[in-house]
C-alpha cells in the first residue's frame, strides 16, 4: 500500500487590514488579546516515503482543519493507506476517504467507546462507529479497532488506540499496524521543512494582500514539491530510500544554483 497522511498547520501572514478581513486572527491563549498577525490554514495530503505535498486546501484560521481535510479525498484512491491523527475521526470524513477507494488507519480519541463485535487472533477487534447525526445507530461503519501501549519511551503505559479498514487480521497483523502509525509524524516534518527550512523560522509572509499571501504559499509548495522530487530522483539513482538525502543541503544546492550560476 502507498502510505499517505493528512495533517495541517498555519502560516503567519502580513498584518494588513486585508489579510485580517480575509484570513482572521486567532486567539492569544495567554490572555484576551489576539495573535499578532493573521493566519491562513492550510491542510494537506503528504506521501510519507517521499515528503511530497500531493494536495493541498487554503483558507483562512477560521476554518476548521476537518473541514479543509474533507477537499483531500479527491487525491486519494484504492492502494493507498491514509494515516491520521484523533482530530479527524469522525463518520462523515472516514466515509469520504473510503469512498475514493483508500484504506484508512486513524488514532481513536480517548473517550471514544469502541465495543468489542467479535475479537479477533492478534488481540484486535471488530467494532461500529456512528456519525453525530445517527442518534439511533441505523448506519454504522464497521471498523477493525488496534489498542496497545508504547514500552521503553517517554510515554510509557499511555495507551493507543488505532481504528483501520484493514479488517484481515492475516494480511495486516496488529502489530504491525501499530508500528506502522508512527510515520503518520512524517507530515510534521513536511510542515518543518516548508516553514522552518524553506520559508524561515518564525518569518512572517510579507504580501499585504490575500492574493498575494495565497500565490506566497503556492509558490512555497511548489518549491518544495520540486526539491523533493529531485531528491527522490537522486535518491532512485543510488538505491538509497529518500529520508537518507538531506533536505537542507538539497535546498542550499538549489539556492546556489539559482542565484550563483543562473541558468
Amino acid at each position: 500500500l502507498r502510505l499517505l497522511a493528512v495533517d495541517g498547520t498555519c502560516w503567519d501572514v502580513a498584518d494588513s487590514p486585508a489579510n485580517e478581513a480575509a484570513f482572521g486572527r486567532p486567539g492569544n491563549s495567554r490572555g484576551p488579546d489576539k495573535s499578532s498577525f493573521p493566519q491562513v490554514r492550510m491542510a494537506c495530503l503528504v506521501e510519507v516515503g517521499t515528503h511530497l505535498v500531493l494536495d493541498a486546501e487554503l483558507a483562512g484560521c477560521r476554518t476548521g482543519e476537518v473541514t479543509l481535510v474533507s477537499r483531500l479525498p479527491r487525491s486519494s484512491g484504492p492502494g493507498e493507506l491514509v494515516l491520521a491523527d484523533r482530530e479527524f475521526l469522525g463518520v462523515p470524513l472516514w466515509r469520504a476517504f473510503t469512498d475514493s477507494g483508500a484504506d484508512l488507519l486513524w488514532r481513536v480519541p480517548a473517550n471514544r467507546v469502541l465495543p468489542v463485535e467479535r475479537q479477533l487472533r492478534d488481540g484486535s477487534w471488530l467494532s461500529r462507529i456512528h456519525a453525530a447525526t445517527d442518534r439511533a445507530h441505523r448506519d454504522p461503519v464497521t471498523v477493525r479497532v488496534i489498542a496497545y501501549q508504547l514500552h521503553g519511551t517517554a510515554r510509557e503505559g499511555e495507551d493507543y488506540r488505532l481504528v483501520t479498514t484493514l479488517l484481515d487480521d492475516r494480511r495486516f497483523p496488529a502489530r504491525q499496524l501499530a508500528a506502522l502509525y508512527q510515520e503518520r509524524w512524517e507530515a510534521e516534518a513536511v510542515f518543518a521543512e516548508l516553514k522552518t527550512h524553506q520559508r524561515g523560522a518564525r518569518t512572517v509572509l510579507t504580501s499585504k494582500t490575500p492574493d498575494g499571501v495565497l500565490q506566497q504559499i503556492w509558490a512555497h509548495l511548489l518549491v518544495h514539491h520540486a526539491l523533493r522530487e529531485l531528491m527522490v530522483r537522486t535518491a532512485a539513482t543510488r538505491g538509497l530510500d529518500p529520508d537518507r538525502v538531506s533536505f537542507t543541503e538539497a535546498l542550499r544546492s538549489a539556492r546556489r544554483s539559482v542565484t550563483v550560476t543562473p541558468g
